[in-house]
């Protein structure tokens, strides 16, 4: 295994102090980095073994955090954060751009080679910075088929890569026509992959006893791994993956 460095790194952001985990690929040159967004409950172990695992592909990662440090396990209390907060894509910018300006500070950063990827509401934080015209290389998105304001999405500069299950109640078909519609309305280089049988947050291995789990949500463990697969890709087509270090770990 490649050697890596990681930090907890603090930032303020909305008017909380964010505790975001940010891993080092070895040596000491600049490299492209990653932008790893969490899924509604907060930032866990899951989102920060995937920025390890970026590092370890080469890539500076920071996965960043979007509750102060917490970490959600009753569903209506983490609702009443997140629809306010899906509500408001300022809100949604000000905590990317929060992130991203901690991710570009990181002098092993190459702060024109930056790309983003996010699971749920992470992904809706980095389409946001997208639609906020930030200097992405690319966007990454599983669960997050959201729409912006009118119009804003003619101002991402960069390819959208998205991937939902096909069985997800949360993302609705209609959601999903919604999305495409917006990104091909804005001539924006876009792909939809819709994971067949997959419920929302597939990606996700299963939580502890003490996680209340929403209906609709669950595990799969061969699309999971063909998702990371495709983000992969799509990182490596993004940002020119270094010569030195081998592709995808699943």
């Amino acid at each position: 295994m490649t050697s890596i460095t990681t930090r907890k790194v603090e930032y303020p952001a909305d008017g909380l102090t964010m505790i975001g985990h940010l891993a080092l690929p070895v040596g000491f040159d600049r490299r492209p980095a990653v932008l790893v967004g969490p899924e509604g409950p907060g930032l866990n172990d899951f989102q920060r073994r995937r920025a390890d695992a970026l590092a370890e592909l080469g890539y500076v990662a920071l996965a960043f955090d979007i509750h102060g440090g917490r970490w959600f396990t009753d569903p209506q209390e983490m609702l009443a954060r997140l629809n306010p907060l899906l509500a408001d894509p300022d809100r949604m910018r000000g905590i990317g751009h929060a992130a991203l300006d901690v991710l570009r500070a990181e002098p092993r950063t190459d702060p024109d080679r930056i790309a983003a990827i996010g699971y749920g509401i992470g992904g809706a934080i980095v389409l946001e910075l997208g639609r906020d015209a930030a200097n992405l290389r690319g966007i990454a998105t599983i669960n997050a088929m959201t729409t912006g304001r009118p119009g804003e999405a003619a101002h991402i500069r960069c390819p959208v890569w998205a991937g939902v299950g096909s069985e997800d109640p949360i993302v609705s078909p209609a959601q999903r026509d919604a999305f495409a519609a917006e990104m091909q309305a804005a001539d924006v280089d876009w792909r939809l992959v819709v994971y067949g049988g997959a419920l929302h947050a597939f990606h996700h291995p299963s939580m502890g006893a003490d996680q209340t789990v929403l209906p609709g949500v669950g595990y799969h463990q061969r699309h999971a791994q063909r998702a990371w697969l495709d983000i992969v890709a799509l990182l490596a087509e993004c940002l020119h993956v270094p010569e030195d270090v081998a592709p995808g770990r699943g």
